[in-house]
């Protein structure tokens, strides 16, 4: 079974290493919407798989690092292009979030990034 918790974050970034003249190399925002999914058994027990509690815990305080900040100066971010954000957000959820499955973060309303670990490539 696989579940999911959705987040949201406004942060803004350049990508500096893009030719000169295309519109993402300026400074620019985005409102990012985030879903984390987490795969595991449904316990017998709760009758679920985790407590969404319990995720939002964990991804709630590493959103608010992003939220109203400025990408490019996030220790580790690398590039802040969606699949960039990705991976540092993986890198971020997988040690503390047992079960973390993939990531999907949209970056407009029709274009993101769905990411699931190093392993899955």
């Amino acid at each position: 079974m696989e579940i999911f918790k959705e987040f949201k974050f406004e942060a803004a970034h350049r990508l500096d290493h893009l030719p000169e003249g295309h519109k993402c190399r300026r400074l620019h925002g985005h409102s990012y919407r985030l879903r984390v999914y987490v795969r595991g058994e449904i316990d017998a027990k709760t009758g679920w798989v985790m407590d969404f509690a319990d995720i939002k815990k964990v991804v709630g305080p590493v959103v608010e690092r992003l939220d109203h900040a400025y990408l490019n100066e996030i220790e580790g971010m690398g590039i802040s292009t969606s699949e960039g954000i990705c991976v540092w957000l993986w890198a971020q959820l997988k040690p503390h979030l047992g079960g973390l499955s993939k990531i999907e973060l949209w970056e407009t309303a029709t274009s993101g990034a769905v990411y699931s670990g190093p392993e899955a490539k």
